[in-house]
């Protein structure tokens, strides 16, 4: 539920009002207010078609959220989408779920589509040139977060660690040779041909995934050096 909206914010130009229930982002149920920011926050700049219960009355709306460099408070920077509406911060409006291990999974399942969904997307915006790839960290900048978010609690860690493991598997399924996913391009390439490439063409396919993956450790190991200042 939208209790305020910022002046001259992305919201009031799109024309949302206080009292507005959001119950879609394109075409994607919304169930609570934290579905609703996750979104926003990994969509700046990009339009996104609104659908809100104003009084009983279904009405759309389409908002770009504003790109806006925040820092957290362990000092770290990211850059995010904002919209410009507020919740109330009332204890009343707040429910407590519990789900039954069906659901949990479920919904666990919807997670892991959403990780995987909005990685490929900020990866297409980075070679659309639409997003900063400073965003892309490696191992230190893993280290560095898994110890600040460890403060939080063991369930802010454990959603981390299994954050992190979906997004290693994705980039384990990538086609490229010397990953997972580049044996199955080769394998994908044997059923199309019938016989398998030679050991030739397959060595020279593993040089080059070798020196692909080698590449993007580094360049993701010198962002987490910059983040971090050491550079």
């Amino acid at each position: 539920k939208v209790d305020a909206v910022t002046e001259d914010s992305a919201a009031e130009r799109a024309g949302f009002k206080p009292g507005d229930v959001i119950t879609s982002i394109d075409g994607t149920k919304i169930g609570n207010f934290s579905e609703m920011q996750r979104i926003v926050a990994t969509s700046p700049d990009r339009e996104l078609q609104f659908v809100v219960d104003r009084a009983g009355r279904s009405v759309d709306l389409t908002a770009s959220p504003e790109r806006k460099e925040i820092t957290d408070r362990f000092g770290n920077t990211f850059k995010i989408g904002l919209l410009g509406i507020k919740r109330s911060a009332s204890p009343d409006d707040w429910t407590l779920e519990r789900h039954d291990p069906a659901t949990a999974f479920v919904m666990g399942v919807k997670e892991c589509y959403f990780v995987v969904s909005r990685s490929l997307g900020y990866l297409y915006d980075v070679i659309k040139g639409r997003e900063d790839a400073d965003q892309l960290g490696g191992p230190l900048r893993i280290a560095q977060v898994s110890g600040q978010v460890a403060t939080a609690g063991f369930l802010a860690l454990l959603n981390l660690a299994a954050i992190i493991s979906v997004s290693i598997g994705l980039i384990n399924l990538f086609p490229i040779p010397m990953l997972d996913g580049g044996h199955l391009l080769f394998y994908g390439i044997e059923a199309v041909r019938g016989k398998p490439l030679s050991e030739s063409t397959q060595e020279i396919g593993f040089r080059i995934g070798l020196a692909f993956v080698l590449m993007l450790m580094i360049f993701a190991t010198w962002n987490d050096l910059i983040h971090l200042k050491f550079l």
